[in-house]
């Protein structure tokens, strides 16, 4: 009998191991699409991919992140394309994957908590004059708590520079404070190792491409 139980488990053991790699296997393919995506339509195509990974694993929250920072993607085109209308849409959908994600994770999670700040800086854009005091303020909540849980993470640092890059004067931004926090970003970047091969690496490649940029004249 003990024989026959000690088969039962190897066999059990061998099928959670083929499961968990699949999944591994499954999701590495659809995170190096991040960086292929191009258009609003490419990441909505991923969010949903993410979706159906997560309704299937329903226990992992990585899939729902990633569904959600598809949507932020999503959105972030949108806005360059000036379609700030359609983006309180856009952050509830990111915002409805960062529940779950983070009824897994808990609420202590920097990743998380950095894609929530994006996600309202998504709403306040629609109107900033009148949004600033509430997603804006939010916004800047959950980037503090983001950096008090992770302030060696380099997409945080990352985040922080376009807010400074893209602010204007008037209101506090600077383009060469920002080129200066992309390079403490990078610095970051070039130190950080994710946990674990699925976990959230994105960013460098966007502060590489903001230091990049030929410096404008001088006033």
């Amino acid at each position: 009998m003990k024989k026959y139980l000690l088969s039962f488990a190897l066999v059990l053991m061998s099928l959670t191991s083929f499961a968990q790699s699949d999944y591994e296997k499954i999701m590495s393919e659809k995170i190096a699409k991040i960086e292929t995506c191009k258009t609003a339509e490419d990441f909505q195509t991923l969010a949903n991919d993410f979706q159906r990974i997560g309704s299937k694993e329903s226990s992992q929250w990585l899939p729902a992140y990633y569904a959600a920072f598809s949507y932020i993607q999503k959105g972030r085109i949108m806005m360059r394309d000036g379609k700030m209308q359609d983006l309180d849409g856009v952050a509830s959908q990111a915002e409805k994957h960062l529940a779950m994600a983070q009824n897994l994770a808990g609420a202590d999670n920097a990743e998380i908590r950095l894609l929530k700040k994006m996600a309202y800086s998504l709403r306040m854009m629609v109107n900033p004059q009148q949004r600033y005091m509430t997603d804006g303020m939010r916004a800047s909540e959950e980037l503090n708590i983001a950096q008090k849980l992770d302030p060696a993470n380099p997409r945080i640092a990352l985040i922080k520079a376009e807010d400074i890059y893209f602010t204007p004067e008037q209101f506090g931004g600077s383009k060469t404070k920002g080129l200066e926090m992309f390079k403490e970003a990078l610095a970051k970047f070039n130190a950080y190792k994710p946990k674990t091969t699925l976990d959230p690496n994105w960013g460098k490649g966007e502060a590489e491409y903001f230091l990049s940029l030929p410096a404008e004249p001088s006033k």
